[in-house]
């Protein structure tokens, strides 16, 4: 067989080969069943998501519904629950023990105070005690007669503890305790006894916390006594050891600061001679200072009165002098005995005067050197009694370590003294922390179950999971299902909506007034406004994947035009599954046409029942069409058709996979996109788009075929197309062009 030679097709191949010889009309099959689906919009806006809602109001209204009888279900089973509530008032405690700071501090830790009371409230403890008050435990409704004592009130603490809440009011001390039962007296009975027993058991514990800290300090009041009186009579022994005198009462000698000599008999004698020391000191300064002063200063008055004669004759002698040195030479044996009685007056006035000073300063002399000998005999005393004083010093060391710690006993001892008599004052005064402001009532009826919540709870429930079941499976199905879908996330312009027919649909095609053939009228309408010159002369009809009537498009196409008057031609293309079977196509088709150059156009053709429509089957199987297609006389056999047809329509096959469609579509005046709404999903109709259009391919529009503007839900389901397949096919339109007309 040659490369280009056709594949005949055995007799068992062609299970409709024997009616279309009859004459027998075919025509189209209904395609399969399928689900549709929703739009799903490609942004999240108010319109797209009320479309969607709108798509499964169904199954959202369905799921309220289940909701709402859930609802009355979980009513009519539900035991009946009563609920009574006791309300009381939190107290802090105010009374002030010690010092002011810490009320202070116990008043702004007021919300600690209120949180670690609701504790207490549902604490197991409080629910045994409880128990034990109420003799809850003898119950038959609580627990069972035949088990043990203990068991029982395990059991009936294990109910109230499950049973009671704690519901504060904010922004206030008040805090209702309710407890929940299916009696509604015991629901009162035990609110009520929750109140009294939280109130009983919050004045024992406060009793208790007392007498133990009275206990605890009287144990530590005895220990510090002891110890206290051990280190006063460590500290009399030692004193009376080492000769050590406190003269003071004070903790250390002499009432003193600890370390230093005060109160000892050597230091008082100390302060005492220093005292002296500093005031002979003084004395001997001040006696040193007039004995200076006096041997400085002399008495004028009386020197001059002691050597007046002597002045006296002093002054005559020397003008004598000096009137005789006028006369005599300074040498003359009579100015020089002069000279010398001059000189021996000058000595006399001088002795004379030193005399009265010596006489003066005798007595500040003698004053003088009297201080000074007492000085020197304290300055002596005092040096004896600082080496006593000092050698006292070092043995009192062991003293004031000994008399600190009876200082510290006796401070520590006071201390719990103190602490223990305000215990014992606190612990008889002060309110309770807690007083009842309402007390419990018996029920007047059940809280629970109650009908309009639950009806209100089933129905938001469902009416939200519904929703939200929605949304996800729209969101998990990403397909092309509405007009929208088309020009948003293709960029296509969408030329018509093909709805579902529940009759065959070659009835409604042959019925103008059906829904389906005014859809598809309205379509080849669309395509009319295309191009500049209107409608494309070769229209390429193709698909994503298989089964989505593209073949029943193509079909449908071509007819519509040939009722507008136009002479239109029909190419079944799909040379691996053609959907036109005839039953002639054996041995005349395209791919006799693109096989043997010799074979003309109008040979092959085959005329429909209907005016102005042609047929030109697909013709044997070849084992290659890609490389039949590719080849250049497809080009020029469209090129034919168009000169003598007014429209030519190709039924091509599905883009994905398949190299045929690129092919065909580069020699196409335009190519129309058939989309089965709800089931081919985005990724592979952008995919499919991108083939034909790195071909060159003008993609006019696209078709959403199976569409319904209230689409309800859609299911995804996806069918192997076997090209070649000898087995009897579900898709396929069956034209049947009768031998007679």
């Amino acid at each position: 067989m040659g490369k280009n030679e056709l594949e005949p097709r055995t007799a068992g191949a062609w299970p409709i080969a024997e009616r279309a010889r009859t004459g027998t009309m075919l025509h189209p099959l209904e395609p399969a069943d399928y689900v549709t689906g929703p739009a799903n919009p490609g942004t999240f806006n108010i319109a797209a998501i009320f479309h969607i809602l709108w798509s499964w109001r169904w199954l959202i209204v369905g799921l309220a519904a289940a909701g709402v009888a859930a609802g009355v279900i979980m009513t009519l089973l539900t035991t009946p629950l009563y609920r009574a509530s006791v309300k009381l008032e939190l107290n802090p405690p105010v009374v002030e023990v010690v010092e002011n700071d810490r009320s202070l501090q116990r008043a702004s830790n007021d919300q600690a105070f209120l949180q670690t009371q609701y504790g207490l409230l549902q604490s197991r403890a409080l629910a045994e005690r409880v128990v034990q008050e109420l003799n809850l435990a003898s119950d038959p409704n609580l627990t069972n007669p035949e088990a043990s004592r203990e068991d029982r009130q395990r059991r009936a603490a294990s109910i109230l503890a499950g049973g009671v809440s704690v519901e504060p009011q904010v922004g206030s001390r008040l805090v209702n305790v309710d407890f929940v039962s299916a009696d509604p007296s015991l629901a009162a009975r035990v609110a009520n006894g929750y109140a009294e027993a939280f109130i009983n058991s919050g004045l024992e514990r406060r009793y208790q916390a007392s007498s133990y800290a009275r206990d605890f300090l009287q144990r530590q009041i005895g220990i510090v006594r002891q110890e206290l009186e051990n280190s006063e009579r460590q500290l009399v022994a030692y004193a009376q050891q080492q000769g050590i005198i406190n003269t003071g009462g004070g903790g250390a000698p002499g009432g003193g600061v600890p370390g230093s000599d005060a109160g000892t008999p050597t230091a008082d004698s100390l302060n005492a001679l220093n005292q002296e020391l500093a005031q002979a000191s003084a004395r001997r300064i001040a006696a040193e200072q007039r004995y200076r002063q006096g041997r400085a200063t002399t008495n004028t008055a009386e020197v001059s009165e002691r050597t007046a004669a002597l002045r006296n004759e002093l002054a005559t002698l020397r003008a004598q002098y000096e009137e005789q040195l006028g006369v005599f030479q300074a040498d003359y044996p009579a100015m020089v005995q002069m000279r010398a009685r001059m000189t021996s007056l000058e000595q006399a006035i001088r002795s004379e005067a030193g005399n009265v000073r010596e006489g003066r300063t005798g007595t500040l002399q003698a004053d003088y050197q009297a201080a000074a000998a007492e000085e020197r005999a304290l300055q002596g005393r005092v040096q004896q009694l600082q080496g006593a004083v000092l050698n006292l010093r070092g043995r009192t060391i062991q003293y004031n370590i000994l008399q600190r710690d009876v200082d510290t006993n006796r401070a520590l001892y006071d201390a719990l003294l103190q602490r223990f008599k305000e215990i014992g004052v606190a612990g008889g005064v002060g309110q309770s922390q807690a007083s009842i402001v309402d007390r419990a009532e018996v029920p007047g009826g059940p809280f629970r179950p109650n009908l309009f919540f639950n009806l209100l709870a089933g129905f938001g429930l469902g009416l939200a999971f519904g929703i939200g079941l929605a949304l996800l499976l729209e969101f998990i199905n990403d397909t092309i299902k509405s007009p929208d879908d088309v020009r948003e996330k293709l960029g296509l312009a969408f030329l018509g909506g093909i709805p579902t027919s529940k009759n065959k649909v070659i009835d409604d095609l042959a019925d103008n007034a059906a829904q389906i053939s005014e859809a598809y009228f309205s379509t080849v309408t669309s395509l009319q406004f295309t191009t500049e010159s209107g409608a494309p002369k070769v229209l390429l009809v193709t698909s994503t994947r298989p089964a989505e009537g593209k073949s029943t498009t193509s079909w449908a196409i071509a007819s519509s035009f040939a009722r507008l008057g136009r002479k239109v031609l029909l190419i079944d293309a799909d040379m691996r599954k053609p959907a036109f079977v005839t039953g002639g196509e054996k041995q005349d088709g395209l791919a006799n046409l693109l096989t043997n150059k010799d074979s003309v156009l109008d040979h092959v053709v085959q005329p429909e029942g209907q005016e102005g429509l042609y047929l030109l089957p697909c013709g044997p199987l070849p084992p290659n069409p890609a490389e039949l297609l590719s080849a250049p006389r497809l080009k020029a056999i469209l090129d034919e058709a168009s000169t003598h047809y007014d429209v030519v329509v190709v039924d091509s096959p599905p883009i994905l996979g398949l190299a045929d469609t690129p092919l065909l579509s580069s020699s196409a005046n335009g190519v129309l996109m058939v989309i089965e709404s709800g089931k081919t999903r985005t990724r592979a109709a952008v995919e499919a788009l991108g083939r034909i259009r790195q071909a060159g391919a003008n993609v006019v529009g696209a078709v959403l075929t199976r569409y319904k503007h209230d689409a309800v839900g859609y299911g995804y389901s996806y069918e192997a197309y076997r090209y070649g397949a000898v087995e009897q096919r579900n898709r396929e339109i069956r034209l049947i062009v009768s031998k007679n007309g």
